[in-house]
């Protein structure tokens, strides 16, 4: 694939699962989504405002608010989609620990984990939204 289309993919899936769940799934789906695309926007910012070095810092901070805002949503809600998520984002802030802690700039080791984790999450989304569909299917008969 181009480098250049990888972006526009996964902004594409980002928008389009977000847009479901917002269509389609519970406040739980939606609030999900909503951390997801205020964490996507916030790693983008730092990845072109900020340098090398304070970039680093300031993405494994921004990965463990993102963590944190899963944990509160998983107390408040208990759905088992926002459990894999939660073990994915825990994958995710390891990741930006070791690269940190080892002093390792970003290579494609990096990038295929962090692709694949957010797929991840995205995918446990669409298991909520499903899910959340279907019950409201259910009650509507």
């Amino acid at each position: 694939m181009h480098v250049q289309l990888a972006p526009f993919f996964g902004w594409a899936a980002t928008l389009l699962v977000c847009g479901l769940a917002w269509a389609k799934g519970a406040a739980a789906e939606r609030w999900g989504s909503a951390i997801i695309l205020i964490g996507a926007v916030a790693a983008g910012l730092i990845q072109v405002l900020l340098p090398a070095r304070p970039e680093t810092i300031a993405l494994l901070l921004s990965e463990g608010l993102y963590s944190l805002a899963f944990l509160i949503l998983a107390l408040r809600y208990a759905s088992p989609w926002l459990g894999g998520a939660m073990i994915l984002q825990a994958i995710q802030f390891s990741l930006h620990a070791y690269y940190l802690i080892g002093e390792r700039a970003h290579d494609q080791t990096f990038n295929l984990v962090n692709n694949l984790n957010s797929i991840g999450v995205l995918i446990c989304i669409l298991f909520g939204v499903f899910a959340s569909w279907r019950k409201q299917a259910r009650a509507a008969r």
